[in-house]
């Protein structure tokens, strides 16, 4: 065999030195723009954990908010105290309208007929430190007249004639 037999043509599709360049700027440019394409897919948006908000704006700022605020109240104006039946409702009634955890039913003379005949103080002693399954002062945040005033409220309505606390300022004016 000769050797102009096993001459070949191996010609490759570049042909200038300009098309080589390009080559090669392309081989390096295209799969960086992959990869930034790659990365920006898979970490677009805010992913929270499965189920669980724990770490979204709103709940780490509750987790750094002081712990205790200090609350200024005027015990001795009348005008700022509540009610008996305002206290009732918004903190006795959860317990004494249904009778929870052997609270006595407001109303039932039968339940609070008992608790009449050891007085008021006995039973402003129970509502202020706490009795049975009922926390201090039921749990609430009112000042010891407020609270007078919802003993006196309740069992009023289970058949008591108890007078109403006045606030301090008033039953000291009054002697």
């Amino acid at each position: 065999m000769s050797d102009a037999a096993h001459e070949e043509n191996h010609e490759g599709p570049i042909k200038t030195p300009k098309q080589l360049i390009a080559a090669v700027v392309a081989s390096f440019v295209v799969p960086i723009v992959a990869i930034i394409m790659l990365a920006n897919f898979v970490n677009f948006g805010d992913k929270v954990g499965a189920g669980s908000d724990g770490m979204s704006a709103d709940a780490v700022g509750k987790r750094l908010q002081p712990v205790g605020s200090i609350e200024i109240k005027d015990a001795s104006n009348p005008a700022v105290l509540k009610t008996g039946e305002q206290v009732f409702q918004a903190q006795c009634s959860a317990c004494h309208t249904n009778g929870a955890a052997g609270a006595p039913k407001v109303g039932d003379g039968a339940a609070w007929g008992p608790r009449i005949k050891t007085g008021y103080d006995a039973l402003l002693n129970s509502a202020l430190k706490g009795k049975n399954a009922m926390a201090a002062q039921g749990g609430g945040d009112f000042n010891d007249v407020e609270i007078g005033r919802a003993v006196v409220y309740m069992a009023n309505k289970g058949g008591a004639k108890f007078d109403e606390p006045k606030a301090p300022a008033a039953a000291a004016a009054s002697k």
